[in-house]
């Protein structure tokens, strides 16, 4: 439980210097997405990266709202 909340302690250390870092890997995760869209495959056809990179989207700015 101690490597645990050091590790937290950490994270929130880290991100609380770079409020942007969360949201740009999401908005990453989007342009990828649209990349792969044209590559025939599983990513692709189902939006998967689309949708997780809103969803980290959201977890960075109410994580950067926070701290």
């Amino acid at each position: 439980m101690d490597r645990l909340n050091r590790f937290l302690d950490a994270t929130s250390e880290f991100l609380a210097h770079r409020k942007g870092l969360i949201p740009l890997v999401g908005m990453g995760l989007v342009l990828l997405n649209y990349v792969l869209q044209f590559v025939p495959g599983w990513v692709g056809e189902t939006n998967l990266l689309l949708h997780l990179g809103v969803l980290v989207i959201t977890i960075g700015i109410m994580l950067a709202w926070a701290l």
